[in-house]
């Protein structure tokens, strides 16, 4: 006996649609395909309206700097904390 993984009375054996479905989805046709149209079609017009925005931007009020800062080699290298920093700070704490 064969495997059926899904029995219906709106498909037949190859998964077409009866005409019992058609009917049924008759009288929601036009409603759905203008609620698609529209919903397509707000879609289509944020990413428009988005695209065209964008692409009027100038960022010629950003300021960008001649040539990289220059740090010194004390800024870079963090500074050691040992365990007394770190007994004076839950001793200030506690106080």
């Amino acid at each position: 006996m064969g495997y059926k993984p899904f029995q219906s009375t709106y498909y037949d054996a190859r998964m077409r649609a009866s005409p019992a479905l058609l009917r049924a989805r008759a009288p929601y046709l036009v409603k759905n395909t203008i609620t698609g149209f529209a919903i397509c079609s707000l879609v289509i017009g944020i990413y428009t309206y988005t695209i065209n925005v964008i692409s009027q931007d100038e960022f010629e009020d950003v300021i960008v700097p001649d040539e990289p800062l220059k740090r010194s080699i004390a800024q870079m290298q963090p500074q050691p904390s040992t365990t007394q920093d770190v007994q004076q700070a839950v001793a200030a704490r506690k106080q």
